[in-house]
């Protein structure tokens, strides 16, 4: 039973204060003065990236040269290797260029006085009556179109006579042989 108040015991004993947790390395370690006096530092060493090879390049130089079967083409590749161009700007070792940022542009700010003003509303109305008056004037001029062909009496086609006067509907009728037509029937 714990006793009233208290936690209960642990039933493990522990090491003493010379115990060290973990795993000890053997290491000469001369504490802040060794470090602060001897900095260890890391050269870097340059990274030189082959780049694989630019074929379509090569392929192309070698029809400029005159090369027409696949043997003259493999010995062109042999002795002419280009390679592709390196468009990685941040490799190890380049330099950036001075006027190069990164990261997608911001927008300019919208003009607070516009807005105050109502400047954008006045903007949308002055498209939409030019719209109306776009339609205005394509709508006269489609209408005095209309007048002169109206003029001109332009006699229409089958297609458009048949629209204006349809064909009168038939009558279904049974199809009847000649000897059935007159047929006498006692009254």
């Amino acid at each position: 039973q714990p006793e009233v108040g208290k936690p209960m015991r642990n039933c493990y004993s522990l090491p003493g204060p010379d115990f060290t947790y973990g795993m000890y390395l053997h290491k000469r370690d001369g504490g802040v003065a060794e470090a602060i006096g001897h900095w260890d530092a890391v050269k870097a060493k340059p990274h030189v990236r082959i780049m694989p090879r630019d074929f379509v390049t090569m392929g192309r130089m070698a029809v400029g040269e005159g090369c027409t079967t696949a043997r003259e083409f493999a010995l062109y590749y042999k002795f002419k290797d280009i390679r592709c161009k390196d468009e990685g700007i941040l490799r190890y070792g380049c330099k950036i260029p001075p006027g190069m940022t990164f990261g997608r542009p911001s927008r300019p700010s919208t003009p607070f006085f516009d807005l105050m003003q109502h400047r954008y509303k006045e903007l949308w109305m002055e498209s939409q009556r030019a719209r109306t008056v776009v339609q205005h004037v394509v709508k006269r001029k489609v209408g005095i179109l209309q007048q002169c062909f109206r003029l001109l009496d332009v006699r229409g086609n089958r297609t458009t006579f048949l629209r204006t006067h349809p064909l009168p509907v038939k009558e279904e009728s049974f199809w009847h042989p000649q000897r059935f037509e007159k047929v006498w029937t006692p009254h």
